[in-house]
């Protein structure tokens, strides 16, 4: 299925290159969508821990019409799960809490039809937990907190299905795991992650971001186009939330982090050969895949999208060919996996 689409995308951009007319580069073609003054994109590919493409189009800040950059940070958006599932796997591996401890022995204020429900089901999306989202009261305009979810599903006496029992993507799981992370580590979710994964890394501009915590270097502003006009859609009632979606950052420092995910330098084998294994088929979504603990499994590639009202973005790994695609986005359109499996296509046929 990725050699299709990305194929058909190659052999779109090439049938528009007329003979005498200077050809236009394959990865500017299918990234044109960005360029320009609109909101845009940073977009790398790294090639055996070698970075082969790095550029940047549009405009992180429309109105100040600031260009996007390698070192612009955008909302990860759901892209920040697999670090949630890192500080756990970490956790685990210092031997801070059991990923078959229950979710209500850390957050025992959960109710008692979510009992069965463990911490590697919540990894998986096999909890059955209801959508905060769906939980959030008509009218509400203040952000819902981590605190708001927890407080909400713990007045919640349903669940979608039987934890273990099936597939349901849930933002909700990835809430409390954060949560959980807190009551483990003893610190703040936005501190451990500095502590225990940004800073060894030296991902030096990466951050879980807050209201009122440190700002956001080189921020990135999310924007949705309204009636053929980009309008600043940058945060909404859900954008408040951290465990699920909270962390700001660039592909320069994804970089890092995809680097570390070669190694025992952050994760040990164990916990990596965890995160990388499909424990479970994905349901419910438009492409093939398993799930890990924070990243989907298609063939040979590792992949998560992420997305947040006025944000786009993907990582697709090919650990085996050492090859990665990173493209970030500030725009609430076009989807960026495609076009991330296209740029990758020629990479993969070299010898």
């Amino acid at each position: 299925m990725h050699k299709l689409i990305a194929g058909l995308a190659i052999a779109t951009v090439l049938a528009g290159c007329s003979s005498g007319v200077k050809p236009v580069d394959p990865i500017d073609a299918l990234m044109q969508r960005y360029s320009g003054d609109v909101p845009g994109a940073s977009l790398l590919v790294i090639k055996d821990g070698k970075a082969i493409v790095n550029r940047s189009y549009g405009l992180s800040n429309v109105e100040d019409h600031d260009d996007a950059a390698p070192a612009t940070n955008y909302r990860l958006a759901s892209v920040s799960k697999q670090f949630t599932a890192a500080a756990i796997l970490l956790l685990a591996e210092n031997g801070r809490l059991h990923l078959d401890d229950t979710a209500r022995r850390w957050l025992p204020s959960l109710p008692e039809v979510t009992a069965g429900v463990t911490l590697r089901q919540l990894l998986t999306h096999t909890g059955g937990l209801v959508d905060y989202e769906d939980l959030i009261p008509a009218g509400t305009t203040d952000q819902v907190s981590d605190q708001d979810v927890l407080r909400m599903l713990s007045a919640t006496a349903k669940t979608y299905f039987a934890p273990g029992t099936a597939y349901r993507y849930s933002n909700t799981g990835y809430v409390l795991l954060g949560l959980v992370v807190e009551q483990a580590s003893g610190v703040s979710l936005p501190l451990f992650l500095q502590q225990h994964i940004f800073q060894p890394l030296h991902m030096d501009h990466t951050l879980l971001y807050e209201r009122g915590g440190p700002p956001i270097d080189h921020r990135a502003y999310g924007y949705s186009e309204e009636n053929g006009h980009w309008t600043r859609t940058d945060q909404s009632v859900t954008s408040a939330t951290r465990g699920d979606g909270g962390i700001y950052s660039s592909v320069e420092d994804l970089a890092k982090w995809d680097a570390a995910l070669y190694d025992n330098r952050l994760l040990s084998d164990a916990s990596r050969n965890l995160a990388f294994t499909a424990h479970v088929k994905v349901t419910g979504e438009p492409y093939e895949a398993g799930y890990g603990y924070g990243w989907r499994i298609t063939g040979d590639t590792l992949w998560h999208s992420g997305e947040s009202i006025g944000f786009r973005n993907v990582i697709v790994r090919w650990p085996k060919q050492h090859l990665t695609v990173i493209l970030l986005s500030n725009r609430n359109d076009p989807e960026p996996y495609r076009s991330a499996l296209a740029i990758a296509q020629p990479y993969l046929q070299e010898p």
